[in-house]
């Protein structure tokens, strides 16, 4: 259960980090109430997860799926630019993303 906490916890945190663009510096109420709610789920998720799993494998992970989302997000909803290198180093963090989940105890 930690696991799919976990990963909610990371969905949860592209959702506010997205959220942030939308909330135009907080001056907008209602992308502005979903944003907070996602950080304050995506914190508690996490706090949740890590009662089971170590902080050093869950926080990363956490880390790394948000980051691969904002970005994935960037390139889809605000027409970031998608170059090579910048998918290779997607790439790297999916694996390492999936090296810590293999290594965790």
């Amino acid at each position: 259960m930690a696991w799919v906490a976990l990963v909610l916890a990371g969905v949860l945190e592209v959702v506010w980090a997205v959220g942030l663009v939308y909330t135009r510096g907080f001056t907008k109420l209602v992308p502005s109430l979903i944003t907070v709610g996602a950080l304050v789920g995506s914190m508690a998720l996490l706090a949740y997860a890590v009662r089971t799993l170590p902080i050093g494998t869950a926080y990363p992970i956490w880390v790394g799926i948000g980051a691969l989302g904002a970005a994935g997000a960037g390139v889809l909803l605000f027409d970031e630019p998608l170059s090579a290198a910048r998918m290779g180093f997607v790439v790297l963090l999916v694996v390492a993303i999936a090296g810590l989940k293999v290594t965790a105890k």
